[in-house]
């Protein structure tokens, strides 16, 4: 009997945003790291030395690759862009706050609120858009690395939906897990079976991190 197969991902969230802490949706616009963020992503690099990792992928959005340099910066490792790793597209609610979404666009904000999987805003991505996109990727890479650790920087709708495929719980299902900023996720493959590690570990964080909103 041949020996199963072990391969280790660690997702990491990206650094704090000046759109984070206003409860601003991001979507797919490119929004740079606050100073807080930047805080953050050097404390997860350093967290990160002794894991092992053999190679760094993230999303190529400013925030989640400025967060992968200095992480990489920490661990000797040259990210590699993603671009299937993006952040949901948001359509006509990125830039807005929450609350302006749910004022401007309330059957939209209430589809949205609902997690209806099929919902794509105007302009935008659907829930079940954004896990296709995500989790054939995530697949592919862990195939292409079987038997490493490796380290991916992404975005809270990005680990929302993996959360959820992981676990195979329903898209539609209200959110039962934190997604902090700079928080550490890790997930195991073993034989074809996936299983959470640890999920949004902040540890190695000297300050309480944002979560992805809403929950």
């Amino acid at each position: 009997m041949s020996a199963q197969v072990l391969t280790r991902l660690c997702l990491v969230r990206h650094g704090e945003t000046a759109w984070n802490a206003e409860r601003r949706i991001q979507g797919q616009i490119d929004i740079a790291l606050n100073a807080a963020g930047r805080r953050q992503a050097r404390a997860a690099g350093m967290a990160l030395r002794a894991a092992g990792l053999t190679a760094l992928f993230s999303s190529d959005l400013q925030r989640a690759w400025e967060t992968a340099g200095l992480i990489g910066a920490a661990i000797g490792l040259t990210p590699q862009p993603e671009p299937a790793l993006r952040e949901r597209d948001y359509g006509i609610f990125a830039g807005l706050t929450y609350a302006q979404a749910e004022a401007e666009h309330p059957e939209a904000y209430a589809a949205f609120a609902g997690r209806n999987a099929d919902y794509a805003f105007e302009n935008g991505e659907s829930l079940h858009g954004l896990y296709r996109r995500v989790t054939q990727r995530l697949q592919q890479l862990a195939a292409q690395h079987a038997g490493e650790a490796i380290g991916l920087v992404v975005h809270g709708g990005v680990l929302d939906v993996i959360n959820r495929f992981v676990r195979g719980k329903p898209l539609e299902m209200a959110r039962d897990f934190l997604i902090p900023n700079a928080g550490m996720n890790w997930l195991e493959l073993r034989d074809g079976v996936w299983r959470i590690v640890c999920w949004g570990e902040t540890a190695h964080l000297s300050a309480a991190a944002l979560d992805e909103l809403p929950a």
